[in-house]
């Protein structure tokens, strides 16, 4: 006798057919700079049917090679990272440039078979390409000249004295020594004539993909502290400032692009212009990218939903590579 299911059923269980997560699965391993993230990542993809897609705001930029601690040929040619090497420092490369990019890179992984895994430590690029952004004005060169023009003149910290009266709100999520976000928020206030406050936010799109998200964060920030002053000697040694000095010698670049303000270049240049020794510039590298580690795991612990490695853990990979199998037995 045939089995026979009443029509309720069938569309009972039609219905929960529909509720399964069709969508394709993406890894986002993230984490503070100097934690690690680049071989943990080719370590896993020995194992398991990974590409990769770099998710860093320096290492689109070609010449920034050293300070950025991009991947070296070998790496590269084992382990192919895509979006690095996209642009030239002297053109700008946004969020919104990003989140296209990266979305195209992970469906051409998808459709060849494999699982995308986006490795860095720019969270600003996860949090555009997972919940969008707004739909704001593109960048007007022009007015971003005069006010960095402005703020040589008065100060970054008197630009954001001017964003508070004009958007408090946005003055009080963005921080005074944060230059490219108060240039971008005066720059849309000026374009549109309203608040940047006003205008972010909204209702987000569903992402069209299933993330695995693991975070590196250190229990101790020592042995971070330690390795980024030791990964800075190195840079040096392997003459990282010849390599700002290249950049300098092309005559098209200055230190206000997005390319230069990169932690360590920032420093580099000025060291280069006078303002300070080859020892201070040492000194306040190192401190500008604990800072910077610190604003990453800040950021990090904000997303609730990821899986926390520590990455002076001795079983961190095990745990990592445990966390994936679990995950892609979705597939299963």
């Amino acid at each position: 006798m045939r089995n026979y299911r009443p029509a309720n059923a069938r569309a009972s269980y039609n219905a929960a057919m529909t509720d399964i997560d069709q969508r394709p699965l993406a890894i986002f391993l993230m984490g503070p700079t100097a934690s690690g993230k680049t071989a943990l990542a080719c370590a896993l993809a020995k194992h398991f049917p990974l590409d990769l897609i770099s998710v860093d705001s320096a290492l689109v930029y070609r010449g920034l090679e050293i300070g950025a601690a991009k991947p070296d040929a070998q790496t590269l040619a084992r382990f192919p990272h895509r979006l690095i090497d996209i642009r030239d420092p002297a053109q700008p490369y946004s969020a919104a440039e990003f989140h296209d990019d990266a979305l195209r890179e992970m469906q051409a992984i998808t459709l060849n078979g494999r699982i995308p895994l986006l490795v860095g430590g720019t969270g600003l690029y996860f949090r555009a390409l997972q919940s969008g952004l707004s739909d704001l004005p593109e960048a007007d060169p022009t007015l971003r000249t005069r006010l960095a023009d402005e703020a040589k003149i008065h100060g970054w910290p008197a630009l954001h004295a001017r964003l508070h009266e004009l958007d408090p709100q946005a003055a009080a999520r963005i921080r005074s020594g944060d230059t490219q976000r108060i240039q971008r928020a005066l720059e849309v206030i000026a374009l549109t004539g309203k608040p940047l406050s006003l205008q972010q936010g909204g209702l987000p799109r569903r992402f069209p993909y299933r993330v695995l998200k693991l975070a590196l964060i250190p229990r101790d920030r020592a042995p971070l502290h330690a390795r980024i002053a030791q990964r800075m000697d190195a840079m040096i040694t392997q003459d990282f400032l010849g390599e700002v000095r290249a950049l300098r010698v092309r005559g098209d670049l200055h230190a206000d692009l997005p390319a230069l303000r990169a932690v360590g270049y920032r420093q580099a240049w000025q060291h280069l212009d006078g303002q300070f020794g080859a020892a201070e510039f040492r000194d306040r590298a190192i401190f500008a990218t604990r800072q910077l580690g610190k604003r990453q795991m800040t950021w990090l612990r904000s997303e609730l939903d990821a899986r926390v490695l520590d990455p002076f853990a001795p079983d961190h990979a095990v745990l990592a590579a445990a966390a994936l199998t679990d995950f892609l037995a979705i597939l299963q």
